[in-house]
């Protein structure tokens, strides 16, 4: 008389989605993702800027006749060397941080808090601290009031404006005595040609793959 046994039934766990879980924010795909699309858009963009030759072409630059032509000036200036004037405003940024590594690693500090603690933290573990467990909305509102104060009450928020206005002076002295009189721009490019569309089209690329990699980002806000 043979008598069959039943193999044991093994319990089955959720390993792998505790394993997904319980990666750091930085190896998770939500993260790479997000990397890789601010990387790619700002590469496009890069590609698209106008040759630095015409830029610092010395026999184009006049004086202009009036303020108006001088706004003129800028405006189609801005409209074709709309990339080459960004870059050159970022790396006005980018000396300025340099030069004072203090609000740079501020700053660093500031993005890696959102990143990290907010965007891509996963919503089944809580940011706790000291012992305390806080809530999304408590944490959002930790980093909103560490923003503020970064920004508008120590020198990183000093250091950026004047970065900024270093850099938009620089673009609009350009643009006044640049003669625009050989540069060709056609109608398509004139209409794409919003303030700061660059790092706009870049953020926003980046924040709709962030928030398709991390549906809980949206459930939060």
């Amino acid at each position: 008389m043979s008598s069959t046994t039943s193999p044991p039934i093994l319990p089955i766990s959720n390993t792998t989605t505790t394993a997904q879980s319980s990666q750091p924010p930085i190896a998770t795909p939500a993260f790479r993702n997000f990397i890789s699309n601010i990387t790619e858009s700002v590469r496009n963009n890069l590609a698209q800027r106008r040759p630095w030759s015409e830029l610092v072409d010395r026999s184009a630059f006049s004086k202009p006749e009036s303020f108006s032509d001088a706004t003129l000036r800028v405006r189609k200036n801005y409209s074709y060397f709309r990339i080459n004037y960004l870059t050159v405003i970022g790396l006005v940024l980018a000396f300025s941080l340099l030069s004072n590594p203090i609000s740079l690693l501020v700053l660093l500090g500031l993005l890696s808090a959102w990143l990290f603690l907010y965007l891509f933290r996963p919503s089944d573990q809580p940011l706790v601290l000291f012992g305390r467990a806080f809530s999304d909305r408590e944490t959002l509102g930790i980093l909103a009031v560490s923003s503020i104060f970064v920004i508008f009450l120590t020198s990183v928020g000093s250091l950026l404006i004047s970065a900024l206005l270093i850099g938009v002076a620089l673009v609009c002295a350009h643009g006044a005595f640049r003669a625009p009189e050989d540069l060709f721009l056609d109608e398509q490019e004139n209409v794409s040609t919003g303030f700061l569309s660059f790092i706009g089209g870049a953020a926003s690329n980046a924040a709709v793959a962030a928030a398709a990699a991390t549906p809980a980002v949206a459930a939060r806000v």
